[in-house]
């Protein structure tokens, strides 16, 4: 576990990816996906693994129209259902975890986030709907006492391959591109995003991995650097805390 540097190196204002308001609801529809238990699937295209079945209390989501290649796995968004005599005011905030379309819906909710826009006693009334017009807005990440953590993906082949993804990405803020330092050529080196939130590299370099990635947010596009971000010696299926918090 290493400790890591925070720096801001460039301020560009980007315009949205999408043109959904990030501070107007927008109309849309959403339904759930068959879970016994009510949680996230760990094998969501986003690639998260367990992290993507109970991160913020399972209530997760998939996501089709917003799911913009990937970038957004890992954004918030509050959904709230519009049927006045089942559904509350707010509805409930869900992490995106996953790809998913179908009946011209935005989300595809898990069984617990779909329940938790309900009155309370009216959940079965919600899930009979089996689909519901809603409203949502992008919403900031909150994940109370948590920093950053680097997964090395479970595919990683140590030492001649890397996978890694980021996980606990606080406020609205889209993880565009991730590169790795490359001691003997003195210079930063892109990872590809192999899928999802996962980025990839054949033949990382030896020693201590330094990552830097490129985020998109509320202070416009800027770089954060980690040194030691992931220790010499790593594994497969390991999320590596940092110092980081981004809001």
């Amino acid at each position: 576990m290493g400790l890591c540097q925070y720096y801001l190196l460039s301020v560009v204002m980007l315009l949205p990816a999408l043109c959904y308001s990030q501070y107007t609801f927008t109309s849309s529809r959403a339904t759930y996906y068959g879970s016994p238990d009510g949680l996230g699937t760990p094998t969501g295209a986003c690639g998260f693994g367990g992290y993507g079945r109970t991160v913020n209390d399972a209530n997760v989501a998939g996501v089709s129209r917003l799911w913009n290649n990937g970038t957004g796995c890992g954004t918030c968004y509050q959904v709230r259902c519009t049927v006045p005599e089942v559904c509350t005011d707010y509805g409930v905030s869900v992490v995106v975890t996953d790809y998913g379309e179908g009946d011209d819906t935005d989300f595809i909710l898990s069984p617990r986030a779909y329940g938790r826009m309900a009155i309370t006693d009216k959940s079965e009334k919600l899930y009979s709907y089996g689909v519901v017009d809603v409203e949502f807005e992008r919403v900031s990440c909150r994940f109370r006492g948590y920093n950053v953590m680097f997964k090395v993906h479970e595919n990683s082949r140590y030492p001649q391959y890397l996978a890694v993804s980021m996980l606990y990405v606080g406020g609205q803020n889209d993880v565009l591109a991730v590169e790795i330092w490359r001691k003997d050529r003195h210079e930063w080196v892109a990872m590809r995003r192999a899928f999802g939130a996962v980025f990839d590299i054949p033949n990382p370099p030896p020693g201590a991995i330094n990552l830097r990635f490129q985020v998109s947010g509320s202070a416009g596009l800027t770089w954060v650097v980690a040194n030691n971000a992931i220790p010499k010696i790593w594994k497969a299926g390991v999320a590596y805390e940092s110092a980081i918090q981004l809001e």
